[in-house]
């Protein structure tokens, strides 16, 4: 998955604004205890890094 993949994601889960939001506060135990910005910044796959956000929202079936 692409990064602008895994955005338009997030945009589409949680909204524009409140995506930039969550990523930089939310902390998600299946990332080690880091955000999604430390998660990408740390070159984790943004695939297992969208695999986590699903884990830990429900997240719209159509956007799995």
């Amino acid at each position: 998955m692409r990064i602008t993949e895994f955005w338009r994601r997030m945009h589409a889960q949680f909204g524009e604004v409140y995506s930039e939001s969550w990523a930089r506060d939310y902390v998600i135990a299946e990332l080690g205890s880091r955000t999604v910005v430390q998660a990408l910044a740390d070159g984790e796959p943004a695939k297992k890094v969208w695999q986590a956000v699903c884990v830990t929202v429900d997240v719209d079936p159509k956007l799995r």
